[in-house]
């Protein structure tokens, strides 16, 4: 289980644009990096990322994004969305090796 870390307004008002900030911590590893003993590390990323807002068949997709070797190390990102009314957010990680990693905030509008 990977460590996250997720920022959002405290209690936004309806109508308002918020920004929304994410963290994982993750090795990001490209696959091309030789290791200790010479050998090249196998390649480790996270592929993609996606947070949508509320669950079941009523959930709306915020954001959707492809990752590449190229990203840092404990990948971060930061968007925006207006504040509709209060739900859930739910984030998912996944990436090579079969990772996934899903958490859920709760969004409370004032």
């Amino acid at each position: 289980m990977a460590r996250t870390l997720i920022n959002l307004p405290q209690a936004p008002r309806r109508g308002e644009l918020i920004e929304i900030r994410a963290l994982i911590q993750h090795p990001m590893e490209t696959g091309y990096r030789p290791g200790a003993d010479g050998k090249v590390l196998p390649r480790d990323i996270v592929r993609r990322f996606s947070c949508r807002f509320n669950d079941g068949a009523a959930s709306e997709l915020v954001i959707s994004a492809d990752l590449f070797p190229a990203i840092a190390a404990n990948p971060y990102l930061a968007f925006h969305m207006v504040a509709t009314g209060s739900g859930m957010l739910t984030f998912t990680w996944e990436g090579d090796n079969g990772f996934t990693q899903t958490e859920t905030v709760a969004l409370k509008v004032a």
